[in-house]
C-alpha cells in the first residue's frame, strides 16, 4: 500500500525519527500507526529526538584530505568522552567529513543561515512567478526555499554514500544517537579547496 506523506509527517511528529525511518517503519506495518511506533521505540529511534536537548560538550575534531586539492576540518561533539573513542563516532565524523569535501555545503542548518540571505533567495523567486496568485506565489517560494536549505545546508543535505539517495545527513546523525544513546551534534566546518578565491595568471 501506498503511504502518505501526512502519515509520515503525524509518525514523525510523535517520535522524532528520521522522515525516512518513519516511512520504512510505516511501510512495515502497513500503514498501523502505533505498531510503526513501536518499531521506531525498539530500534531506539523515537528516543533520539528526546535526547537532543542534552548538552553535548565533548566530542571529536576529525579532518580529511581530497587528492591533496580539497581540506576539511569538522567538529562533532557528544556528551561524553567515551562515545568520542568509539568506531561508530570516528565513523560518523570521517563520513560527514567527506561528504563536505565532496558536497560544499555553506552552512550547518537552515537557522544558520542569515536572514538578509533568505530574503534575497525569496526575491529572485518571487520575480521568477509573475501572474499568479499570491498564496500560490508563497507555496512556490516555500518549495524552492526547501530545494536551497537542501543545497546549501549539510544537515539537510542528501547524503553523498547513501546507495538510496534519499537519506539526509541529519538522518545519519540520528541513527548514530539512537545506537551511542546520546546527543550529537554537528557544530562547525571549514572546508578549503585549492587555489580558491585566487585569480588565475594567463600565460602567453
Amino acid at each position: 500500500m501506498g503511504i502518505s506523506a501526512e502519515a509520515v509527517r503525524d509518525l514523525r511528529e510523535k517520535t522524532g525519527a528520521g522522515m525516512m525511518d518513519c516511512k520504512k517503519a510505516l511501510t512495515e506495518t502497513n500503514g498501523d500507526m502505533e505498531k510503526a511506533v513501536d518499531i521506531l521505540r525498539q530500534k531506539g529511534l523515537a528516543s533520539a529526538a528526546k535526547k537532543s536537548g542534552r548538552t553535548a560538550s565533548e566530542g571529536l575534531v576529525g579532518s580529511y584530505i581530497h587528492m591533496d586539492k580539497i581540506g576539511v576540518m569538522v567538529e562533532i561533539n557528544c556528551e561524553t568522552d567515551f562515545v568520542a573513542r568509539t568506531d561508530d563516532f570516528r565513523g560518523l565524523l570521517k563520513d560527514i567529513a567527506m561528504h563536505v569535501a565532496a558536497a560544499n555545503p555553506q552552512y550547518v542548518t537552515r537557522e544558520e543561515v542569515p536572514a538578509s540571505v533568505i530574503e534575497r533567495e525569496k526575491d529572485i523567486y518571487r520575480a521568477q512567478v509573475t501572474n499568479k496568485p499570491p498564496q500560490v506565489v508563497e507555496k512556490i517560494i516555500e518549495g524552492k526555499l526547501d530545494k536551497f536549505f537542501s543545497d546549501m545546508c549539510l544537515l539537510d543535505q542528501i547524503f553523498i554514500k547513501d546507495p538510496e539517495g534519499k537519506k539526509k545527513v541529519k538522518d545519519l546523525v540520528t541513527e548514530k544517537i539512537a545506537k551511542l544513546g546520546e546527543n550529537i551534534v554537528v557544530r562547525r566546518f571549514v572546508r578549503f579547496q585549492l587555489g580558491e578565491g585566487l585569480a588565475k595568471s594567463e600565460t602567453c
